[in-house]
């Protein structure tokens, strides 16, 4: 985009040719909490937001501008932002020697052929029967400790039981293996520091151990004598083990204990494993408030102000109060919750009477379990019912009271579920599900989504252990109503998670979202009552669907993005594979022509505060109902996934979004700047080839559409070659991100409410009012020119309307008499004329417009 179109120019209104919109202002450097002073010049106005600089003058802000745009290009930015393709060996893995280990270079048939193949050793303890009671004791506490060379896993132990049952999975990579040999001890836990604890073993030798490979069975446990710890002969008791090599695509593998995590305790070892969640099934719930009968207020001796309050859950709104003071108010208003299944909520309806601003007289309730609702699936109204009210003050502890009411108000109300829209819990922007909450109203799938979560690569240290930085990653994946959770690798800087997953894909207009996180719950030594750590954040990566090539897999390095308050900073970098395969494509095709949201959307469409509320209703109800899973998935973790604080000021955003708008108008400037040139004939030979173009056009009008579709066309194939290659990424350019002021961050980051100093509170509210008023500035100038366009035939100014008025009886006789070829063409070419025949000085239609009057004079 051209540097010198990338502000908009002044306004038309002060007589200049460009439009001007915005304008950029400064902060005194001696004193930065005074209020910004605009800086401009005769010619224009700037809006760069930038309240670090202050230029004095057109040339040097071009000088700044030029520079930094030097600066850019000479160098690369001190870290890698961009998304690398890389090549992997997907599906493969080297082969071991031995019964145990692939030989010879074989290849494991797998499904999960998206990630490389990472061989475990699996020990399955399921029981063991008639074990010795030690003397001393003349019972045991067993346990089974599992070694292989430095790694030892236990399982829990039984009290006086001879006959105890674990079935527990221990897992140990190939990778960390470092012995060939494998030993099972069953031990006394009251014996623990005693020589003679042990009450037997079982050896295992690797090289002998079987090869599982899925979807085979699984390997059936087998009873094994228990021999001496010396090996010089068999003891008394029997454990039932299964061994055996395998891959991560065993079913094993998700709740096996890992000896990379040997050390994690209690509560911990549920919270590395790796999980499917599913979000509930959220509702919208529409209770339409009718009327009410026979309202009775405490005070008799005034008709009450009534109004309605429906809470569900921690959800609560309220109705306006009836305009007609009197017993039978009527509403008719609707309000929308957010319920999910299983309906655990109940709704209780409260009607009140407003005695004054700070007193409301509770009327009458009811409560109502969500189950006796209707679930409605279209348009079609459902029936309304009647209520009776329960007196206050009649409640529970006063049934038998109850009784000898003789006489209740009510309500009428319309309610049901309503099952035809798609419960809003994510921005449209990034939104991964658009179906309706009813099962009965989905189509069929397009498409499979498969992608294989690899690796990280440099993670930075997010917490200190042991006196030293480390960093104990997972990653979580959304797409639709299923969530994944890979298992936490412990203390590793690059992880390897090799992980693959699947989803189905219901519209390809969608996108993935991945996040990469630190786990902060590995030990159980939290109490309740203490204040639980949060899982920080690593990065996040956002893959559209669209974008993707069908059946192909793309394998890319993705750079892991945060924003701290100190500005951008990449926490390392994530490598994925993905793979969107399609299923009919004419029936990918014919998607795009579906509205984008269900149809109850736009017949009985939310108000944009409502769909707000709404969204942030679901996003709570989901992260409640995820945190109850075990492991559960955080709250911190689950907003992050959804973008809770998408709708809070940034001036950032504000920034990013302003110059997203510069780079949608710079194709229209520059376009608008190639036919001033040649209008001014800056090229004559462009100019003559635009007269032919012209002459060709007037002559054959029919050719007009053909040749406007011929050349989007020929666009379209000569931008073929300038696709993307890969997957869009997480754009630190694009978000303003690289050179931002770090005072801006500190507000993203504040709280809300604010608990900054006030005076720090106080240069920002001065900021914003230079930004508010420069907006201000501009919507007036747009109001003008829409204004003094409406007064051409308003009479506000009775010789510019009567001049007007007779150049359109004019313009018509002339076009009724001429040909329409003949008015275009002498336009055209009146246009098109050589700088020698124009004037500098501006048209008469310009200055007759010019001088139009606005109702600019009519405001305070």
């Amino acid at each position: 985009m051209p540097k010198g179109w990338c502000r908009i120019c002044h306004s038309i209104c002060r007589g200049h040719r460009s439009i001007s919109i915005i304008t950029s202002f400064e902060t005194d450097k001696n004193n930065p909490e005074n209020t910004l002073n605009p800086v401009s010049n005769h010619k224009l106005i700037f809006f760069d937001f930038d309240f670090r600089s202050s230029p004095q003058t057109m040339q040097h802000h071009r000088k700044v501008n030029s520079q930094q745009a030097h600066n850019t290009s000479s160098h690369e930015y001190q870290e890698d932002f961009e998304v690398k393709e890389t090549n992997l060996n997907l599906g493969e893995a080297a082969a071991y020697g031995g019964r145990g280990w692939l030989s010879g270079g074989e290849r494991m048939a797998n499904a999960l052929d998206l990630v490389e193949q990472m061989y475990y050793l699996y020990v399955r303890v399921v029981k063991a029967k008639d074990l010795p009671p030690t003397v001393i004791t003349a019972s045991c506490d067993p346990y089974v400790e599992v070694k292989l060379g430095n790694y030892k896993g236990r399982t829990k132990h039984f009290e006086r039981k001879t006959n105890p049952e674990w079935n527990q999975v221990f897992a140990f990579s190939k990778e960390r293996i470092q012995s060939s040999a494998l030993e099972v001890f069953v031990k006394d836990k009251e014996m623990v520091g005693r020589d003679d604890n042990h009450l037997g073993r079982v050896v295992f030798d690797l090289n002998e151990i079987p090869t599982r490979v899925p979807p085979d069975s699984p390997l059936a446990p087998q009873w094994y004598r228990l021999e001496d710890r010396r090996g010089e002969g068999k003891t008394r008791g029997e454990i039932m083990v299964a061994v055996w090599m395998g891959t991560q695509a065993d079913e094993a593998f998700t709740d096996a204990w890992h000896a990379d995590a040997a050390f994690v305790y209690g509560e911990g070892v549920l919270n590395v494993r790796s999980k499917v969640y599913v979000s509930p099934k959220l509702w919208y719930l529409r209770v339409n408030v009718i009327e009410a009968q026979d309202i009775v207020p405490n005070d008799r001796s005034r008709l009450p102000e009534v109004f309605v309050k429906v809470q569900v859950g921690n959800q609560i709104l309220r109705t306006g109060i009836c305009p007609d003071r009197t017993a039978n108010p009527m509403w008719n208003e609707d309000l929308v919750f957010v319920a999910a299944e299983p309906f655990e909520e109940h709704l209780v309806l409260t009607v009140e009477d407003r005695v004054h601003s700070s007193k409301d007289d509770v009327l009458g309730r009811i409560n109502l379990p969500l189950t006796v609702f209707d679930k409605r699936l279209d348009h079609r109204p459902v029936n309304s019912r009647w209520f009776d009210l329960e007196k206050f003050g009649f409640g529970a502890l006063e049934g038998d009271r109850r009784k000898d009411l003789k006489f209740s108000s009510r309500v009428h109300l319309r309610a049901c579920l309503e099952g035809g829209y798609h419960v809003l819990d994510e921005s449209t922007l990034y939104i991964s599900d658009q179906r309706p909450t009813a099962k009965q109203l989905w189509k069929p799938p397009v498409g499979i989504l498969e992608v294989g979560i690899l690796s990280a690569q440099g993670l930075l240290p997010m917490k200190m252990k042991d006196g030293r930085g480390s960093t104990d990653a997972y990653c979580v994946a959304k797409y639709g109503q299923k969530w994944t959770r890979t298992r936490t690798i412990i203390d590793s800087f690059s992880p390897k998670w090799n992980e693959q997953y699947t989803w189905e894909v219901y519209d390809p207009c969608t996108v993935l979202t991945l996040g990469v996180f630190d786990n902060c719950h590995l030990g159980s030594g939290n109490k309740p009552d203490a204040s639980q750590p949060r899982d920080s954040r690593i990065g996040k990566v956002r893959i559209r669907l669209s974008a993707l090539d069908a059946h192909r897999v793309y394998t890319h390095s993705y750079p892991l993005l945060v924003l701290h308050p100190s500005g951008v900073k990449k926490t390392g970098e994530i490598q994925l594979a993905v793979r969107f395969t399609t299923l009919s494509l004419a029936h990918t095709i014919h998607i795009y022509g579906h509205p984008l949201l269900p149809k109850m959307h736009y017949l009985h469409p939310f108000t944009v505060n409502q769909v707000e509320n709404l969204r942030y209703q679901a996003m709570t109800i989901v992260a409640a109902r995820l945190g109850r899973a075990e492991p559960p998935l955080r709250k911190e973790v689950v907003e992050y996934m959804l973008d809770v604080d998408s709708h809070v000021w940034s001036m950032r955003r504000s920034k990013a979004n302003f110059f997203r708008i510069m780079s949608l108008l710079s194709g229209i400037i520059s376009t608008n700047r190639w036919f001033g040139d040649v209008c001014r004939w800056k090229n004559p030979t462009t100019t003559v080839l635009v007269h032919v173009l012209f002459l060709i056009l007037i002559c054959y009008p029919e050719l007009i559409l053909p040749t406007i579709f011929l050349y989007g066309f020929l666009i379209g194939l000569w931008n073929y070659r300038l696709r993307p290659r890969g997957p869009p990424h997480m754009d630190a350019k694009l978000s303003w991100a690289e050179a931002v002021n770090p005072d801006e961050l500190d507000e993203e980051f504040d709280t809300f409410p604010t608990s900054r100093e006030n005076d720090v509170v106080r240069m920002r509210y001065d900021r914003l009012r230079s930004v508010a008023g420069r907006i201000q500035t501009v919507a007036g100038d747009v109001a003008t020119q829409g204004e003094r366009l409406q007064s051409l035939l308003t009479w506000r100014d009775p010789r510019a309307t009567c001049l007007f008025v007779v150049f359109c009886l004019c313009a018509a006789v002339v076009m009724y008499v001429s040909p329409a070829r003949v008015v275009v063409l002498v336009g055209g070419l009146y246009y098109l004329r050589h700088p020698r025949f124009r004037s500098k000085l501006p048209s008469v239609p310009s200055n007759f417009f010019r001088r139009l009057t606005a109702r600019t004079d009519s405001m305070l």
